[in-house]
């Protein structure tokens, strides 16, 4: 291995992006076959080459980052400047669906009668379960905030409880949506106030799934002393995404449950 002469790091050949785009494909595949012909075969043998995928590529990113020492101050900064743009396009991800409401409820159509929400739609209380699902974010925003200061501060025992309290609160809050999501009285298929509601509220519970499982990585990773007052980006990359989620969540609970209620 020669010396290198930069602070950049130069990645090894990796096979791990042509397996996720064959795990992408046999995903994408295995969904039109399991819509046709209901055989998930496909399906689950893309979701598992995904998992795969996953672990092995973020478990060789976690090597050169903690032991191998390639995550420079400059690698981070670059880093940190490629979370803020995925970050960005989620923003606008989103938009997409605040667009398509406020498309909707600003200017109801004869065929929804008019008004909104529409006709026929029991509309949910937004001072019950999504209240409390409101609170549930926001206080997990305080505690990953605890952790992060916990991390930077060297208190190693209260940077794990802060987080596992975090984590904690993302899986009530899934279940907390899951029971909203069975005892609705609407469905996806009950005109566009359905479809906007289940599509924006889903995306986001899926978000904030995805931040749960990066959160507990964090912690695991944490249990094993991989992070430093210094250099701790991967849980910092996590922490900003799941702000980003509260922030999202205040926007959706205030528009669309709500307002648009």
């Amino acid at each position: 291995m020669t010396h290198q002469a930069h602070a950049f790091h130069m990645v090894d050949p990796s096979p791990w992006p042509l397996t996720g785009a064959i795990a992408a494909l046999l995903t994408t595949s295995g969904l039109a076959v399991w819509f046709h012909t209901h055989s998930t075969t496909l399906l689950a043998l893309g979701l598992a080459l995904t998992l795969l995928t996953m672990y092995q590529w973020w478990r060789d990113v976690v090597r050169e980052g903690t032991f191998q020492g390639h995550h420079t101050p400059p690698v981070q900064k670059g880093l940190r400047y490629g979370m803020v743009l995925f970050i960005t396009s989620e923003v606008f991800f989103f938009l997409g669906f605040f667009w398509a409401f406020y498309h909707s409820s600003l200017a109801p159509t004869p065929e929804l009668g008019g008004y909104w929400p529409p006709a026929g739609i029991s509309a949910l209380n937004p001072f019950e379960v999504p209240l409390l699902n409101t609170t549930t974010l926001l206080a997990s925003g305080v505690t990953v905030t605890w952790a992060h200061h916990s991390i930077t501060t060297g208190q190693q025992k209260q940077a794990t409880q802060s987080l596992g309290m975090t984590i904690a609160l993302g899986l009530y809050f899934t279940a907390l949506q899951a029971l909203e999501y069975d005892e609705a009285p609407f469905t996806m298929a009950d005109s566009v106030y359905g479809a906007t509601f289940f599509v924006a509220t889903g995306f986001h519970g899926l978000h904030v799934i995805i931040g749960s499982l990066f959160l507990a990585v964090c912690l695991l990773r944490l249990t094993h002393f991989h992070f430093t007052p210094k250099h701790h980006f991967g849980f910092e990359a996590a922490a900003w995404y799941w702000h980003f989620v509260d922030v999202v969540w205040l926007f959706l609970y205030i528009s669309i449950y709500w307002w648009g209620s």
